[in-house]
Order: C-alpha cells, then sequence, then structure tokens
C-alpha cells in the first residue's frame, strides 16, 4: 500500500453522488436511457468535431492548421496520462465502495479505478484543444464536454470530484501543447505547396496579427 492511494472517495463527494444517483433512479424512463446512450457513444462526437475544424482550418492560417492536426494526439497524450494517474491512487469506483446496485451502466469490476474519469479528460482535452482553433466548433465542444462529464456521475460510475478533476487534467495537458504545436506552423505552410495540399489547404493569405489577436485563431 503506497502513500498516495485513496481507496474511498466517498468521503470527499460520497454525499453528492449517491443524491445524483438518487435523481438518476427517479427520472423519467427515456430520460436515462439519454444519458446513458450519450455517456457509451459521446466520445464520437469530439472526433466529428475534429473533423470539422480540420476541414475549416483548411481556409486558415498554418498556425490554426498545425493544432488541429496536433488535436488527436494531444488527446491521446491527455489519457494516457491520465490512465497513469489512476493508477498511481487507485480510488475504488463509488458504486463498488458504497454498493450500489442500480446504476445505469454497470459497476466496473475490481482493479478498474475511478479517479480521475477518463471520459471527462478526453472530453475537456478535445474541447480545450477546439477552442484554440475555432471558438464555434469549441463553444459546441465546451458544452458536450459539460453534458459528458455529468452523464459519468448519472450512470453511477464516478464520483463528482472524478469528474472536476479528469477536467481540470484534460485542460492542464491539452492547452500547453496545443499552443507548442502552433510553432510548426511553418511545417504546415511548407506542406501546402506539395502533395499533401488536398489535405492542408492552400490556406488564406498571410494572417497577419492584429493588436490583442493571436495569430492562427479564428474569430467567427
Amino acid at each position: 500500500m503506497h502513500e498516495l492511494a485513496v481507496y474511498d472517495g466517498s468521503g470527499v463527494s460520497g454525499g453528492l453522488y449517491s443524491r445524483v444517483v438518487g435523481w438518476a433512479d427517479a427520472a423519467p424512463h427515456w430520460l436515462d436511457r439519454l444519458v446513458e446512450l450519450w455517456s457509451l457513444l459521446g466520445l464520437g462526437l469530439f472526433a466529428l468535431l475534429m473533423l470539422a475544424a480540420w476541414w475549416r482550418a483548411r481556409d486558415g492560417g498554418p498556425v490554426v492548421m498545425a493544432r488541429v492536426l496536433a488535436s488527436a494526439p494531444v488527446v491521446l497524450i491527455a489519457y494516457v496520462v491520465n490512465s497513469g494517474f489512476k493508477g498511481l491512487v487507485e480510488e475504488v469506483r463509488p458504486c463498488a465502495q458504497l454498493r450500489v446496485r442500480d446504476t445505469l451502466e454497470s459497476c466496473p469490476g475490481p482493479g478498474d479505478w475511478s479517479f480521475p474519469s477518463n471520459h471527462t479528460v478526453i472530453a475537456f482535452a478535445a474541447a480545450a484543444a477546439l477552442l484554440l482553433v475555432d471558438r464555434r466548433i469549441g463553444a459546441v465542444a465546451a458544452v458536450a464536454a459539460v453534458l459528458m462529464g455529468a452523464s459519468r456521475v448519472w450512470v453511477g460510475v464516478h464520483y463528482p470530484h472524478d469528474v472536476l478533476v479528469g477536467a481540470v487534467v484534460g485542460v492542464l495537458v491539452a492547452v500547453p501543447l496545443v499552443l507548442a504545436a502552433g510553432r510548426a506552423g511553418p511545417l504546415v505552410a511548407h506542406a501546402r505547396t506539395g502533395p499533401l495540399r488536398p489535405l492542408l489547404g492552400a490556406g488564406a493569405a498571410a494572417a497577419v496579427a492584429g493588436p490583442g489577436r493571436p495569430v492562427g485563431v479564428r474569430r467567427d
């Protein structure tokens, strides 16, 4: 047993977790099924939003495209970082710790740790990355990320603090990496003159930053 182990997270937000699970139990059947479906499949929306951001970036500056291309790898990095964090903390799932039988999603087995929430990390890392390249698409992703995090508590597999910390981890990993990826803008600009032009786009005319306007950030 190591000193950082937090095997029982019920003392942190177990009361709020029980309240939310109670709301889910009393909610209409259609709402529970909708939340359950979103929790299961909703991460696919972020992949579609990244595709949309790539398509729009084809008409933008090379910095924007460089950040878009980095978004998916950055989300993967956030997931790997969080998985290591989960293995370090080893928090038991709330449905197992509190012995809640009637959760919407089946309670994961032993060794499938709870803190922080992988779904939430992925969602918020994707949303943060998209906000740095396309504010309109990023705003949609941010709302979807909040709904994803909330759904993980609603279906009974995470404490609220698992979701909150997962959001922080996702943003803290994604923002500096996506910003750093913008330095590859000159490489993208060069690649746009070669055979990758159909994928990278021709880009807009040279983007010049005005006062207070970051280079390569789309304003809608």
